[in-house]
């Protein structure tokens, strides 16, 4: 790697060539503010609050865009530079609704702590401020075009990440807004409510739909027998909204918080995601072992099958036909666990905390009902969830670590690594691979299937078998996979996709960090090393030796893919208009 030599207030400073001033400042522990910048997503310098001084150069710089130079000299605190960025900042607020008390990103928005850093006691200068109706009618997003600033960091991730492309910049000058094509909704189009704006936007312009109302209503009502289920990636994430480094399990104090908030029974996710391997692996065997349409492709990420439903039709039919694993517990909860319980499932409520906003989206599909009762309820992010700890009262961090309920508090260390990409690739592999063996084997960790490479391939040698995998974590790596598939340049037995870039712990529902945190780490890396270290510490590492799951067939489903488990676990998908 080429090194470059350049000094940034003076002190002398190494970069790799190659390097913005910005990412030069930032391994030198110098901060440049910025407000449009996310690393690897929105990088256009149009913000203008990065500005710095450059010797030699006739006006202000951007920093994050301006490469490093040899012998480049910065000043990133001039006068000039100060002015330059309180003035474009008091321009911005001239025109913001700046209701910061009464916003979700309160105490979490990047305009509001650049404001306290730049220390804007007073505006000078007064904007139209025009108020716009707020899209609230999906079921999953809000979008407040009132709170927005115009940075396009939403714009990047759905067009360039995402490959979405529903939102974009409209109108010109005063009249520039985001929005969708023709004003619609966007409800009106093939948003896939992956939720990846919401995590790239600096303010409150973007949220999801909140739950927690209807979810305090149910706790309240005697009636109501109410459970929680809690998805695998909400453990590694929640603890960062009560200040914990990024990545650190917190699993014990959440169920001890749910318990605390009056939830009549506290369950696992994860023991679904085992119930769901046992029905997706028979199902991929099934197809290959009986001439079935391949590749076989997961249908856990709601994002990914809408994205699927509205961009390629085509692959309908390869979609694994199980059911995502808390739909799945939801059929399972009202129907096999009234039933042992003596329960009316009439009066179960099923509230999932999810790291997705797309499940929003998902409990309220038809498909997802079984004798007119939906399958899950309510559907909570990781967000969410934490603010109805905060509303309780409670000290997240006093709290005891607990056990999730039986007879759905076991699972295995495969059904908890469903929240990284790959992770449900993996934990197939691991069963399917003993399957067709007829053996058990020591070594459950198929490395090859890990990381955050776009896209990876693996052929896993199983018996005379040569099963061929591929994983995609983002929809655009999704579209550039089937791409390659429809073109007849791959061919593959298995298939995973997630809708989001890292998969589940990079949901749209997690916690949301900063731009300087995105660079100083890369947060999907952190919160998946969480993710495989509770893998690793559990007893049982494989989906088919989870004990409540080979009761849970024992007692009531039968075998995989039997009629009962179809009748409950399993779905079909349709295809969408494409609307933009």
């Amino acid at each position: 790697m080429n090194m470059v030599n350049l000094k940034i207030n003076g002190q002398a400073i190494s970069a790799p060539e190659g390097y913005t001033l910005l990412e030069a400042a930032r391994s030198a522990n110098i901060d440049i503010p910025t407000l449009c910048y996310l690393k690897n997503i929105n990088e256009i310098g149009a913000c203008r609050m990065c500005v710095v001084e450059i010797k030699g150069a006739r006006s202000l710089q951007a920093a994050c865009v301006y490469p490093v130079s040899e012998g480049l000299e910065v000043n990133t605190n001039t006068k000039a530079v100060r002015e330059s960025r309180k003035v474009t900042l008091e321009l911005i607020l001239s025109n913001h609704d700046k209701k910061c008390l009464t916003c979700v990103r309160n105490r979490n928005c990047e305009l509001q702590k650049l404001a306290d850093d730049l220390m804007i006691t007073d505006i000078r200068f007064e904007g139209a401020n025009p108020t716009v109706p707020v899209d609230d009618l999906s079921p999953s997003l809000v979008r407040d075009n009132n709170k927005c600033i115009l940075c396009r960091r939403c714009v990047s991730a759905c067009k360039n990440v995402q490959t979405v492309s529903v939102i974009d910049v409209k109108e010109r000058g005063f009249a520039t807004n985001i929005g969708s094509a023709f004003d619609k909704s966007i409800n009106e189009t093939s948003c896939v409510f992956c939720g990846q704006c919401i995590v790239a936007c600096p303010t409150g312009a973007l949220r999801e739909k909140d739950h927690t109302d209807g979810v305090w209503e149910a706790l309240n009502d005697p009636s109501k027998y109410v459970v929680a289920q809690t998805a695998p990636a909400v453990r590694v994430a929640l603890g960062e909204e009560f200040g914990y480094p990024v990545g650190t399990r917190v699993t014990g104090q959440m169920a001890a918080s749910l318990r605390r908030m009056g939830f009549d029974k506290v369950f696992d996710t994860n023991t679904a995601a085992d119930l769901t391997i046992m029905e997706e692996g028979t199902e991929l065997l099934g197809r290959i072992q009986n001439g079935g349409v391949l590749p076989m492709i997961t249908s856990c990420s709601p994002g990914w099958v809408k994205f699927c439903e509205h961009n390629y039709p085509d692959f309908i039919p390869n979609l694994s036909s199980c059911k995502s694993p808390h739909m799945m517990f939801g059929a399972i909860i009202k129907s096999y666990f009234a039933q042992k319980e003596g329960i009316d499932p009439k009066n179960i409520v099923v509230v999932s905390v999810m790291p997705c906003s797309s499940k929003k989206f998902e409990i309220s599909r038809e498909e997802m009902a079984v004798d007119d009762l939906r399958d899950v309820d309510f559907s909570l992010t990781t967000r969410e969830l934490a603010r109805m700890i905060k509303q309780s009262g409670l000290d997240f961090a006093s709290l005891p670590e607990e056990q999730f309920d039986n007879p759905f508090g076991e699972a295995s260390g495969a059904a908890v690594i469903f929240g990284a990409t790959g992770g449900v690739m993996e934990a197939a592999l691991r069963t399917v691979s003993e399957v067709i063996a007829g053996k058990s084997f020591e070594n459950v960790d198929y490395e090859a299937v890990r990381g955050i490479e776009g896209v990876k391939e693996a052929n896993v040698q199983i018996g005379d078998l040569t099963v061929r995998a591929a994983i995609a974590h983002g929809t655009g790596n999704a579209r550039k996979l089937l791409d390659r598939i429809r073109a007849g340049e791959a061919t593959y037995h298995f298939i995973e996709v997630m809708a989001c870039p890292g998969g589940c712990v990079n949901g749209g529902g997690q916690p949301i960090h900063n731009a300087k945190d995105w660079m100083d780490m890369d947060i999907r890396v952190e919160r998946a090393k969480a993710i495989y270290a509770e893998d690793k510490s559990l007893p049982v590492r494989k989906s088919h030796e989870n004990e409540s799951i080979k009761k849970l067939y024992e007692d009531f489903l039968g075998k995989p893919n039997s009629h009962k488990a179809h009748e409950l676990l399993h779905t079909h998908y349709v295809a969408r208009p494409k609307n933009y």
